[in-house]
């Protein structure tokens, strides 16, 4: 028996509470694409990329009209949208300028290239691909050398 999760493991699903499930469609729909698999009565729905039965679930059975929670408190810092490639990541980021998400900041990491934003309920949003393992950059004993360098978007953009 080992204690570590086995390599295929993956985060299947996010479910988030929203104060306006409307909203929140709208925003998931039309700024990153996702497809409304179904509703749920009027107070959750499931959204997905690919006909899969949902990567995000909706809910405002607890938060219907509520405020994000302020600053300095726990929670959700951000949920992550993994891209296939480069071409697809531009056209998510073109698709969220189209919508006029303002963004929050952009990095390459050395291991992907990544865009922040928010949803209407202030919940942060990462867009992002990654590169082959095999050009992650690494430390000559092997590990990992992640980095927080300028992703240049203009460049970035030309490729949608």
């Amino acid at each position: 028996m080992t204690d570590i999760a086995p390599p295929a493991t993956r985060i299947g699903h996010v479910h988030l509470r929203v104060s306006d499930l409307e909203a929140s469609i709208e925003f998931y729909t039309r700024v990153l694409g996702l497809e409304l698999m179904q509703r749920y009565g009027d107070g959750a729905a499931f959204l997905s990329a690919g006909g899969y039965h949902h990567h995000l679930g909706l809910n405002t059975w607890e938060s219907l009209g509520a405020t994000p929670p302020p600053p300095g408190h726990t929670g959700l810092y951000h949920t992550a949208f993994l891209y296939p490639d480069r071409k697809t990541l531009a056209q998510a980021l073109n698709r969220a300028i189209r919508a006029g998400v303002q963004l929050d900041g952009a990095a390459d990491h050395g291991v992907s290239e990544a865009i922040y934003f928010r949803d209407p309920d202030d919940n942060g949003i990462e867009i992002y691909r990654d590169r082959p393992e095999a050009d992650w950059p690494r430390l000559p004993d092997g590990k990992l050398a992640m980095n927080n360098t300028r992703l240049d978007l203009r460049k970035l953009l030309s490729e949608a």
